[in-house]
């Protein structure tokens, strides 16, 4: 049992990375935000498309009465994509991604009422320390330019997530994650394929290596581990665990975009990775 949960926490874990390169991408990757989130969404679907005929994995809804909440999380999934970029655009990765990382304080509220989980107030304790990680980490907002734009864009990605997260729960029993996955990202490029007529795109030749990563590596591969891990932990302790991304996503921003974090970076980052490190402990003995 304890080698079991080690490898789905590994494996949480290296989602949480992949997923992390959202922030880097979203800001450098230069078109327009729907532009971008549908390439992600299209590229992702024929990636997941292609490994579920490969693996012989159904990618059709079982129950007319599944379709609603799966086409619901999609819609808001979709939403949580372009609020999330949108916030890197008129901020930077360090504000986008720490503005969304509230999610899991809103995940921890809202999931008693979602499922039949009980109150449990360590995990309130937990995104209570995330959230101060992530007020440490995040620089002075001046509200007279776009950085508080992005946090409250941020803010409302991070909601969109939770939400999201929430209803797909019910569905990780009857689904594999890459189906679920499949179905979203497919939803959201039949709904956004009207702004590839209506907005500039035409600068795409330069940054297809950039929207491939973005749609293989971050979405079809990363998501779909994530949405998997939901068949071992509850979305409370993924959402916490996978509250590293900001950390892994500053250093991505270092290394690649030259985003140079301060000294309150490593002190909130140092925060976070510790409250993952206890959730971790909490949730191998909830699994024992």
């Amino acid at each position: 049992m304890y080698k079991e949960h080690k490898n789905h926490l590994f494996l949480l874990l290296l989602a949480t990375i992949f997923m992390s390169t959202s922030g880097a991408l979203g800001k450098f990757i230069d078109l327009p935000t729907p532009v971008i989130i549908w390439f992600r969404s299209a590229l992702a679907a024929v990636f997941l498309f292609m490994y579920c005929r490969y693996k012989k994995i159904s990618i059709t809804i079982k129950s007319f009465k599944d379709a609603p909440s799966i086409i619901l999380s999609a819609l808001l999934m979709g939403a949580h994509w372009l609020t999330y970029f949108h916030a890197l655009k008129l901020s930077n990765v360090a504000i986008g991604m720490l503005s969304l990382f509230t999610f899991p304080v809103i995940t921890a509220l809202l999931e008693p009422v979602f499922t039949k989980s009980k109150f449990n107030p360590i995990h309130i304790v937990m995104a209570l320390m995330v959230l101060l990680g992530i007020y440490i980490l995040a620089p002075d907002f001046n509200f007279e330019n776009t950085h508080f734009s992005g946090v409250l864009f941020g803010l409302l990605s991070a909601l969109c997530y939770a939400l999201r997260n929430l209803i797909l729960k019910r569905h990780v029993a009857k689904y594999n994650g890459t189906t679920l996955m499949m179905q979203q990202v497919l939803i959201v490029s039949i709904i956004l394929l009207p702004v590839m007529f209506t907005m500039d795109s035409t600068n795409i030749q330069t940054q297809y290596p950039y929207i491939i990563l973005l749609g293989l590596v971050t979405t079809a591969i990363g998501h779909s581990m994530f949405i998997g891990s939901f068949r071992y932990f509850s979305v409370s302790t993924a959402s916490i665990i996978g509250s590293a991304q900001p950390v892994f996503g500053i250093v991505i921003a270092l290394l690649f975009l030259n985003e140079k974090p301060e000294m309150n970076t490593y002190l909130g980052g140092a925060l976070i990775l510790a409250t993952v490190v206890i959730e971790s402990v909490l949730a191998k003995k909830d699994n024992a």
